[in-house]
């Protein structure tokens, strides 16, 4: 089963970037993952197995609204 990865978490991957960060915070999910280094902004495309492998942990995530809250007509 897929992890649970929303966009605008921030995750910490097993390797450093060339420019010394670990955390990476994601811009877009599905099969591919757009994600991009929180240290020098560099954007990177990886598939979500990729991503899913190299995470170590998640630093921080979005708080994404239920869908069981009532609706406003």
């Amino acid at each position: 089963m897929p992890m649970q990865l929303n966009v605008g978490d921030v995750v910490k991957l097993k390797k450093k970037h060339p420019c010394g960060g670990y955390d990476w915070e994601i811009l877009r999910v599905g099969a591919d993952f757009r994600i991009r280094c929180t240290t020098c902004s560099r954007q990177v495309w990886l598939p979500r197995r990729e991503v899913e492998r190299r995470i170590t942990k998640i630093v921080s995530q979005v708080q994404v609204p239920s869908d069981n809250s009532p609706k406003e007509e």
